[in-house]
This record gives structure tokens, sequence and C-alpha cells, in this order.
């Protein structure tokens, strides 16, 4: 080996002193260390990875430093209903399905659109009227089913979207799109763009956690549904589960005493520089952030899930279930908690929305798990002068049919997966309150286009507008193109914001 005199660095004499080298430690010590220099700057180009973590690092704005426009929402509590809510007995109001019960779904309805394997094959679509009554709400006159009495007193406090509709047809593309802005695996999920973007609010809690609803069947619901895809994976959500222990290996082990966990991090954190200084790495220093917010979150997150200073009356409010960790009720409480701490993104799970059969009794049961906690997170983040900018965003991945799926009887009956139209509601975080957007056909089959539509990417695009975000412009740099959320798509709905 011979010294470099412009690169610390022992450089190559021979070929076996290159034995071992790593791709990387070869770069840095090839031509001058020009190798290394040229693949820095790939790493760079490739979503700023490097200056991403040492911006967030000081800072905690991401990577955008400051939104790109004022922002109406500060933060966003999503309750994700996985498995498809049925939107005619909830939320989309259809008479005429009542009038038209048993007859069969017109061809010129349908008008050759693709339906699932699992009633593209029956040979009759008999329309099924929902057994529900519905009723107008509020000063706005919303309708609503009457499986929904608590969000029913909040409808002058949200935007029923009646116009959703996407291209996925199936549980787990469905959910993918919803969540990543793309049917395909590998993307990185919306809460994990918003914390790259906009950073975190409170460093010693993740920007981004994901809360799922205890024992509940349905879809599986997959990590990558709140995973960073290609972002540094510092960005990927963090689940909170029910119990003594929020996070999974956060508790020092038994003999181990928080004075010598921290003295184990610090030692870890010189080996780390050590390693970063004759190989930089983005990555190590992901490590290194991970490692102190796990620590720091050793006091932090119990204090969060922690539930003994919540009164009595805001127990009464979300419910007795709320009392039960794990629930949707107590997780909706648990968000709110979230929220006041600058949490930036709060992802909630409830299963159980997939009623190929049952119907009646299936809605009525989901209703009743999740209609007074989602009404009372309303009514608690308003009464706390939190909802202005906090945008709450109710609604799963497509809708149901407005026909039965297998045999249609008088005490039962389903409904398949339905893409081309389905319900949602927001409320609060710039959007107007008291409205209803968009329009289905008398049959709820199709949307009216000019009554407003809403796409999956409009969505996204519009959540992230509320939220002082150009869509096009938060970017990522991967396998040689830029990637967004809304991909290519996606307008913001300005119709919808206050």
């Amino acid at each position: 080996m011979k010294s470099n005199p412009f690169n610390p660095s022992p450089i190559c004499t021979g070929p076996e002193s290159t034995a071992g080298w790593s791709r990387r430690q070869f770069l840095n010590r090839f031509g001058m260390g020009l190798g290394g220099l040229a693949l820095a700057d790939l790493l760079n180009q490739s979503g700023s990875a490097h200056a991403a973590t040492a911006g967030a690092a000081e800072n905690d704005h991401g990577v955008l430093a400051a939104p790109h426009f004022a922002p109406k929402a500060k933060r966003v509590i999503y309750l994700f209903q996985s498995g498809g809510p049925s939107q005619m007995d909830l939320y989309d109001y259809k008479p005429l399905l009542n009038e038209k019960h048993g007859t069969q779904l017109p061809s010129e309805v349908r008008m050759g659109q693709r339906l699932t394997g699992m009633s593209g094959n029956q040979t009759s679509l008999p329309l099924a009227g929902s057994p529900f009554k519905f009723t107008q709400n509020g000063q706005s006159g919303t309708w609503m089913s009457e499986t929904l009495p608590n969000i029913a007193k909040v409808a002058d406090d949200i935007c029923v979207v009646k116009s959703m509709y996407t291209e996925a047809i199936n549980h787990g593309p469905a959910v993918t799109f919803l969540q990543t802005g793309s049917q395909f695996p590998g993307r990185p999920s919306i809460g994990a763009w918003l914390s790259y973007g906009l950073g975190t609010d409170n460093a010693n809690l993740p920007s981004f956690v994901v809360l799922i609803t205890k024992d509940k069947g349905g879809q599986p619901l997959l990590s990558r549904f709140w995973g960073s895809g290609f972002l540094p994976a510092k960005y990927q959500g963090v689940r909170f589960r029910s119990g003594a222990d929020p996070l999974l290996y956060l508790s020092n082990p038994e003999g181990v005493s928080t004075k010598s966990r921290r003295m184990m991090l610090d030692r870890l954190k010189e080996l780390h520089l050590e390693q970063m200084a004759n190989t930089p790495d983005a990555e190590i220093e992901n490590r290194i952030n991970q490692y102190e917010m796990a620590f720091r979150m050793q006091s932090s997150a119990p204090e969060a899930t922690d539930f003994s200073s919540e009164p009595d009356h805001i127990f009464d409010l979300y419910g007795k279930d709320s009392r039960n960790p794990g629930s949707f009720a107590a997780n909706c409480l648990l968000a709110r908690r979230l929220a006041e701490r600058g949490v930036k993104f709060i992802q909630l799970y409830h299963p159980g929305w997939d009623q190929h059969g049952g119907l009646q009794g299936g809605i009525q049961n989901q209703c009743r798990e999740t209609d007074q906690a989602s009404a009372a997170l309303i009514q608690d983040l308003k009464q706390r002068g939190m909802l202005d900018d906090t945008l709450v965003v109710w609604g799963g991945e497509f809708g149901r049919t407005n026909y039965c799926q297998g045999k249609l009887t008088a005490n039962s009956f389903g409904r398949d997966h339905h893409p081309r139209c389905f319900s949602l509601w927001m409320a609060g975080g710039g959007v107007k309150p008291g409205i209803s957007y968009g329009e289905t056909d008398p049959y709820g089959y199709n949307i009216l286009p000019d009554k407003g539509v809403m796409h999956v990417h409009d969505l996204h695009a519009t959540m992230m507008h509320l939220l002082g975000i150009d869509h096009e412009r938060l970017t990522f740099k991967f396998q040689g193109r830029r990637f967004r959320l809304t991909d290519v798509h996606g307008h913001v709905v300005d119709q919808i914001i206050a």
C-alpha cells in the first residue's frame, strides 16, 4: 500500500490488495476517491437521501424544510375501514333500489363493466334495496342510514364524498392503491410520503403511527400498506399495539437499566460514526437516528398510551369500548392523544366490512363498533380547538354492488366489490363542513360525471394540498425516474376546500 496525498485512505498497488473490499470501499479508494464522489452524487440524486436524512436530523422539518404554501391542516387521522363498506347502506340513499328490489340489473346501467369472479358467473343479478331507513341530518340535510346515529349528529361537521372511484376490484390491489397511490406493492405509503416531506413535530415520537383494531377477522392487513417503499426506512409507519408494551422490543430486558442502555447506544454510535468515516452511507445515519428515537420512545410512548389521566366523560364520549385497549374506540382516543403530541399521520385500520353475505347483521355490527367513536373523535377534536387543523378521513378501498351476490332472500343477502363508485367522508383540516360532493345515478352503480368526481389520485392530491404540499413537487428519484404519491395523475378537488 502507498499513501495518497489527496486521500488518506490507502490505494491499491496490486490486485491482491483489493480482496475483501466492498464495491463502496473500492469506489471510495479508486481514482483519488472520484468513484466514491460519483456514488455519493447518485445517492443524492436518488431523492437526496443523505441530505434528506441529515436535514431531518437537524431540524425535523423534512426535505421540504417548509410547506409549499400555507397549510390548512397540520396532521391527518385516517380511519381506514378495510373490506369495502357498502355505500348504499350507509351514505348514498337510493330509494329506486327499494322500488326495484329483486328485479334484474339493467344492461344499460351495467354497460358491460367487468365483475369479480365471485358474481361474474351469476345468471341473475337481482337488485337489492337497503334494509335500513335513511334520514336527513343537521342543517345540511345530509342523508345517512339509521346504522350511523352518532355520525349523523356531526353531519354538519363533515363532507361526504359520494363519487369516489378506483380501478382496483380486489382487496389487495385496492387497499394498496388507497394507501400508496399504486395497485402494485413497493411504493411508499401516504404516511411515509408526508413524513419524508414534512418531518415531525415531536422528536420523541414517530411522525407516522399505525393502529389496528385487535381481534378482528377480515382481509389481511400487510405491513406494506404503511411501509416506506423506496424511501429511507425511517419514514415507514410504526405500529402501536395494545397492552403494556405498545411497541415490540422497546422496553429494556430484565437486568438492563436505562443508564446502561444509554452507554451501550453511545458506544454503538461511536462505532457507526467510525464506519461512516470510512464508508459514507446514509443508511448508517438512518440507523443511528432510529436507535436514538427508540431510546427516547421508551418514556414518550408509554406516556402517550396511558389513559389514566383521561376523565370519565371522555370515555363516555367514545363509548365503553374505549376502556378496552386495542378496540376501535380506544384507538380513536389514542389517535387524539397522539395528534396532541405532534404525530403527523395516524392511520387506524378497522377490518371486517366485507359483507358478501349476511350484510344486514354484518353492517350493523361494524357500525356498533365504529359509529360512536368516529363521531366522538370529531367532537373531541372540535372541543379542543384541534379540528380546524386536523384532517380526519373515513373510508374503505372500494364500494359494494347494488345487486345481490348469490341468492337474494327475504332476510339475508350480500354485495360484491364495486370500484365504480363509493363513499367516504372528510372533516376538519380545511375541508368544507356540512356538504356532500358528487352524485351517483339513481341505481347507485355509476358516477354522474357532471356532479363532480374524485379518483384515488385526486383524494391524495387534495389531502396533500390541505397539508401545504404541491403533490407534483414532492418527488423522490428512484431507478432513473422521479416518483410521487400521485404518480403522473391527480387533481386537487377545490370544491371541497373551505
